[in-house]
């Protein structure tokens, strides 16, 4: 297994933390971005930098070195601002700061967030702004996988047999909508940097009763791969018209898809 140095963006979540432990185990150099350095005082083995999605600033010298990013940020509580800046904005000002290199991203959304009538999006555009997020990254040009977990934590003790969904049919916006481990979720994330056959790939993750699997690469085979040309998932609905998006973000579309965006998003 080729060895990388990944940086791991919300470090101090909590799937972020175990994203950290996850690519240590397998033999990963790792650089923890956070905001406080102070928190991170006990994360052995690790380089930790102090810097924050919401200042562009800082990205670049967290970047310095790296092969591949897993982000798992979390705004919720921030409202509709804080939405669009954690998720969205920050997506945005990563890929600006990556450039033409050969960076590859592991980023964490959720299930549901097609989903855009329901009380959770309604209140604070969180699934709406993830989804641009994602787009923004399919539009990008780099290599990419698309976590959509289900429900952290909700599993019984023998739920552990993993599932990986496309279309994002569930919305029913509790533990219906399928349940999974967060340790399964980092270890997803991870294994999918390394992986050719989860490459521009987007899944519902989601546990189901049975035995976890310790090979994930016929479970990434099995997707089907995003469009060259599309800007949501592979069987997604089509329910987010384009020509019905706020212009600033048809703009930072067109910016990121363009040979010079980092110059042209600045």
């Amino acid at each position: 297994m080729k060895q990388l140095k990944i940086l791991v963006i919300g470090a101090m979540g909590s799937v972020g933390r175990l994203v950290v432990t996850e690519a240590l185990a397998r033999g990963h150099a790792v650089r923890a971005m956070v905001r406080d350095a102070s928190r991170a005082g006990r994360m052995s083995g690790v380089e930790v930098v102090v810097g924050d999605v919401t200042k562009p600033e800082t990205l670049a010298p967290a970047l310095d070195g790296v092969d591949a990013v897993v982000l798992t940020v979390n705004a919720d509580g921030q409202g509709k601002e804080g939405a669009e800046a954690v998720y969205y904005r920050g997506v945005l000002d990563l890929i600006t700061a990556i450039g033409r290199r050969p960076v590859r991203i592991a980023l964490m959304t959720t299930i549901g967030v097609t989903e855009r009538r329901g009380r959770y999006n309604r209140s604070n555009e969180g699934h709406d702004w993830k989804r641009r997020a994602e787009r923004l990254l399919r539009r990008s040009g780099l290599d990419y996988t698309i976590v959509r977990p289900g429900w952290f934590d909700y599993n019984d003790a023998d739920q552990h047999r993993l599932v990986l969904l496309q279309g994002d049919r569930r919305h029913a916006g509790t533990p219906e909508d399928g349940v999974i481990a967060r340790r399964q979720i980092a270890e997803l994330l991870v294994a999918s940097l390394t992986s050719d056959v989860a490459n521009r790939k987007t899944f519902e993750l989601v546990a189901e009763n049975g035995p976890a699997q310790t090979d994930f690469d016929p479970l990434f085979a099995a997707l089907k791969q995003d469009p060259d040309d599309a800007l949501d998932a592979v069987l997604d609905l089509d329910n987010m018209p384009l020509d019905q998006e706020p212009e600033r973000v048809r703009r930072d579309l067109e910016a990121v898809g363009h040979p010079s965006h980092e110059r042209m998003i600045q």
